[in-house]
């Protein structure tokens, strides 16, 4: 991966991008709507290419990657609206998991990794 923005230059960049209109995020029901969209979107991609349902001959080509950026987008614009820095949230739900779920899951051995 390349190093580039950070998730405060993310949400910086999405919020001067809708700061252009006069319109603005959408409400919090809509944007849950379209994270929804975007979301079975994602799934039909992922079921393509992984499952057992192969695209039509008359569907476009969409990656994986780009309905991965649209949900992201979504996302961003989602926080946004609502003032949420999605760095402070990341930190929180880290925080949860390497607490309260620590012992949750089976440890890679690290001598086997050296």
């Amino acid at each position: 991966m390349k190093n580039g923005k950070s998730i405060k230059d993310l949400q910086d960049e999405v919020d001067t991008y809708i700061s252009q209109f006069k319109e603005g995020y959408f409400s919090p029901l809509a944007m849950l709507a379209r994270l929804t969209e975007e979301l079975g979107e994602l799934a039909r991609e992922v079921n393509h290419y992984y499952g057992e349902k192969p695209k039509k001959s008359t569907e476009t080509e969409k990656a994986i990657e780009e309905e991965l950026g649209d949900l992201l987008f979504v996302i961003i614009c989602f926080a946004n609206a609502l003032n949420i820095d999605l760095e402070e949230a990341h930190d929180y739900v880290m925080n949860k998991f390497n607490s309260r779920d620590k012992n949750r899951w089976t440890r890679i051995d690290q001598e086997k990794m050296e």
